[in-house]
């Protein structure tokens, strides 16, 4: 009899199975496919890949700013690009797997099926466990239009496979997802039109930073039209013809490729869970504070349980779960889950944004800092960035939102202020070096008193 038996190998449940073992556990794990799950085989560390590569690319263009000539004549192979990237994640998966091994994870690989509460079916051998952890993670949210299925269309997981670059990419969806892969591609040499169908990209965003978002996006040559209902996708002679109907009336674009960016779902269809008794809701697991679902000692973490879709926020998800099953006293903040989109510039948030603040009847004080004024941005050529700060009545800091090159980086230490609630002289009083893109962050929260040094003061 095991202690733990865990369905899906991605980052929520193989941290989970490690922890597990930590604590004493006797664990097995079960994966179908290749351990790391989405994020690391299809998803966070492909993409990320190909992020390096589009950096390079908007590194080689601007070398004349740096008095560097002569490499004029460079070009881009995304035939290579595509090796390193499947050599970067073998290493990855590999490494997971030598983890696994040396913490004594008993690893399955195939389809299992959840029989009773205690009983896994797997390759036609019954398990049996005190407890089920379902970790099973998110596939491609498949967008209802005729044409989805014609050659050229691309779901986020063909893209990543692709050997060459499209002269024009058309996106379908201006989210995460999308925004990201137009960035890359735009970067690698494709015309990008994004079509989105809410009234503007990256909706869960902070109002402001997608207003300067879309500026930046303008000026890389990314094109984006927002309130657009797509109806269909067909084969012309030479292209693929999108259509649908935006603000202006009926519209028609024509693309080499079209990617849907719609999105993901949780991958829950394979659980009986009106025979077990598994309660969802709209496809989500729903579970308790300690995850576990209205069956006693089955669980679930990660994409199949509803709230964001975030790697680090599944793995935390997992340990908190089998820290509990351990009888420990662990929790989860969720207002402290900081959220990172590989743009140009990045773009990280953590805590409320000014709208939902506000909603929520809080009398928000706002601090902003331009990343034009601080020192290490300028000497990178990285000058277009901005930064904003949101704290409460009581000066504890509620929310941070950042637009700037390495925003990924520096939305630890927000992350921190929010999840200790820190107050802003805390951070005002603590000593940022010089010269680092980090002082924007202080003086975005020295910005809320009026005391930010690097800014000009408002007329009186």
């Amino acid at each position: 009899m095991r202690d733990l038996i865990i369905i899906g190998g991605g980052p929520g449940g193989y941290v989970a199975a490690i922890r597990a073992r930590q604590l004493g556990m006797k664990v097995t794990l079960i994966e179908k496919e290749a351990l790391g799950g989405t994020c690391l085989n299809r998803g966070c560390i492909p993409t990320k890949a190909y992020y390096r590569h589009a950096e390079m690319l908007r590194s080689l263009s601007g070398m004349n700013e740096f008095g560097i000539g002569g490499i004029s004549d460079w070009s881009f192979d995304l035939g290579a690009a595509k090796l390193r990237k499947e050599k970067v994640v073998q290493n990855l998966v590999s490494g997971v797997g030598d983890l696994l091994k040396g913490n004594g994870v008993e690893v399955i690989r195939g389809q299992a099926s959840i029989k009773s509460p205690e009983k896994v079916l797997v390759n036609g051998q019954l398990l049996e466990g005190k407890r089920i952890l379902i970790a099973s993670g998110s596939v491609n949210g498949v967008l209802p239009i005729p044409g989805n299925d014609l050659p050229g269309v691309l779901s986020s997981d063909d893209i990543i496979n692709l050997s060459e670059v499209p002269a024009r990419l058309l996106i379908i969806g201006g989210g995460v997802i999308g925004m990201e892969f137009a960035c890359i591609f735009q970067a690698f040499g494709s015309e990008v039109t994004v079509l989105e169908a809410a009234p503007n990209i990256l909706g869960k965003l902070d109002a402001e930073l997608v207003k300067r978002m879309n500026v930046y996006l303008k000026k890389q040559g990314v094109q984006i039209h927002t309130s657009v209902m797509v109806h269909e996708i067909v084969q012309a002679e030479e292209a693929l013809q999108v259509k649908g109907e935006g603000k202006k009336g009926m519209m028609l674009e024509d693309s080499d490729a079209v990617l849907l960016a719609t999105g993901r779902r949780p991958c829950t269809s394979w659980i009986n869970s009106d025979k077990l008794g598994i309660k969802t809701d709209q496809g989500f697991i729903m579970v308790d504070d300690s995850f576990e679902t209205s069956v006693p000692g089955i669980y679930a973490i990660g994409d199949v349980i509803a709230g964001p879709m975030l790697a680090h926020l599944a793995s935390r998800e997992g340990t908190v779960a089998v820290e509990r099953m351990a009888g420990m006293n662990s929790h989860l903040d969720y207002k402290a889950v900081p959220s990172c989109i590989f743009t140009f510039p990045e773009i990280a948030s953590v805590g409320f944004s000014e709208d939902e603040a506000r909603a929520q009847g809080i009398s928000c004080q706002i601090g902003k800092s331009q990343l034009a004024g601080n020192g290490k941005a300028m000497t990178m050529g990285e000058r277009e960035g901005f930064i904003k700060v949101i704290a409460d009545e009581q000066d504890r800091i509620i929310g941070f939102h950042i637009i700037a090159p390495h925003a990924s980086d520096l939305i630890l230490e927000a992350t921190l202020m929010v999840k200790e609630g820190l107050h802003t002289n805390q951070i005002m009083s603590t000593i940022h070096p010089h010269p680092t893109l980090g002082e924007a962050l202080q003086e975005a929260v020295m910005d809320i008193h009026k005391e930010a040094i690097h800014s000009m003061p408002a007329r009186r």
